[in-house]
């Protein structure tokens, strides 16, 4: 009961901040109280997962929900007892060292990988967060979702009004397909990595597509974005860098965005290869086939009940082109594997239900090329297309997968509005996709 009273009160303040924050003032297609009700029906998924996960999956060792809640625990109780130790790990200043290691990190479950590599751990910035939480919280774990419901709903908002205006007189329609995706409701309503990558995702965006003088806000906005992309799931921001880069080229230079967009695709893939030559232990291709590698390590110790078969990344370019069809067969199509492993697996499928059908139903309807955004629609497909076939290179668990696909899934929902003709469209479905 203290927890709920708590988690109550932040909620109310957070949604009186909200009402004083421009971010939430007059957003496209969302009229009245209606980001407070997406807000409570957040809030709503937060409470359904911690149920899932206490009366459903009642093993805490392997909630998912809880790793970085209870792992953080332990550095919270070194603010009291050696507020130094909580500092140094806070910061990560002076906190490499046996002492640190037998102490505090082997007592966490989730702080030492085990299968570590050159790439920045990004479980330590949700640990650190939590952490952090917990000098507000008292350790309630209900205070700890109602922070997690409001870093994404930033990220969402934000998310929201960069697109808006790829998607005029259907802001609605983009408001349902950001905010109302079963993925995007619950997986980022728990304190996981899903609730900050939305907050850096959106606020990233929010900025780096803004089409007018740079404000202090908007170019704040950006640095915030940027630096929770850079330590929360990176390669998402290195699968958004070339389309924004070639939208960018061409509202500087103008012209048709193809050669920009060639170039910036281009440039990327020759990164990519000599990747390892300019940064030393870095090689992108390497680390794509290690974290691969210890992907199905991990799920096969483990015995994780949605694996499936995916066939190991070969040395060279040629691996990963061979491998891409697969790729793509993992993201947009592995969910239906596990549609008979419980509930979760069926939510899963049913949502790539609606993943597929959208795009497809909305190129049935669609416009003509000469009356499409040529700019939005290449920028969309770029990061679907990279995001894809990252997450179905290295992820062969589905349950991890659908979680992976967070971010992508507003842009299906784009893609869909930038292809349909709303004039084809029955009346009624075309007045709810139009602003209100």
């Amino acid at each position: 009961m203290p927890g709920l009273l708590l988690a109550t009160a932040y909620t109310a303040l957070l949604l009186y901040l909200g009402r004083r924050m421009a971010l939430f003032r007059r957003v496209p297609g969302i009229r009245g109280h209606g980001l407070v009700l997406l807000f409570g029906l957040k809030l709503l998924a937060g409470a359904v997962l911690w149920v899932v996960y206490t009366q459903v999956y009642p093993d805490r060792a392997t909630a998912d929900i809880f790793k970085y809640f209870d792992d953080s625990a332990v550095m919270y109780a070194a603010l009291w007892d050696r507020p130094m130790d909580f500092l140094r790990m806070l910061t990560g200043v002076g906190n490499d060292s046996p002492y640190f290691t037998e102490r505090y990190y082997l007592v966490m479950n989730n702080w030492v990988r085990h299968y570590e590599n050159n790439v920045y751990n990004d479980s330590h910035t949700m640990i650190r967060l939590n952490a952090v939480l917990r000098i507000l919280s008292h350790g309630h774990y209900a205070v700890h979702t109602v922070f997690a419901c409001a870093f994404s709903m930033v990220g969402l908002v934000a998310l929201h009004r960069a697109l808006a205006p790829w998607a005029k007189g259907m802001e609605r329609g983009l408001a349902a397909v950001v905010f109302l995706w079963p993925s995007v409701l619950f997986w980022p309503s728990a304190p996981l990595k899903e609730s900050l990558l939305l907050l850096g995702l959106g606020l990233f965006l929010w900025g780096a597509l803004h089409n007018g003088r740079p404000r202090r806000p908007v170019i704040l906005a950006t640095v915030i974005g940027l630096a929770v992309m850079l330590v929360v799931k990176f390669y998402v921001l290195f699968c958004l860098v070339p389309g924004v880069l070639a939208v960018l080229l061409q509202r500087l230079r103008g012209g048709g965005i193809g050669r920009y967009a060639l170039a910036t695709h281009l440039g990327a893939v020759v990164l990519v290869m000599v990747s390892g030559t300019l940064f030393p232990g870095y090689d992108v291709l390497e680390l794509f086939r290690v974290k691969q590698k210890d992907f199905i390590g991990m799920a096969t110790g483990v015995g994780s009940g949605s694996l499936v078969e995916m066939p190991l990344l070969g040395d060279g370019v040629w691996g990963f082109v061979r491998n891409a069809p697969h790729a793509l067969y993992m993201t947009f199509l592995s969910p239906f594997e596990a549609a008979d492993r419980g509930a979760v697996g069926l939510a899963g499928a049913l949502e790539n239900v609606a993943l597929l059908l959208l795009p497809a139903l909305a190129f049935w309807r669609r416009r003509s090329w000469p009356h499409m955004d040529r700019s939005a629609l290449l920028f969309t497909c770029s990061f679907l297309l990279l995001l894809a076939l990252v997450i179905g290179w290295t992820v062969p668990v589905v349950g991890a997968l659908v979680r992976y696909r967070v971010p992508l899934l507003p842009f299906v929902g784009l893609l869909a509005l930038l292809l349909v003709d709303t004039r084809r469209l029955p009346t009624f479905v075309a007045r709810l996709l139009r602003a209100s």
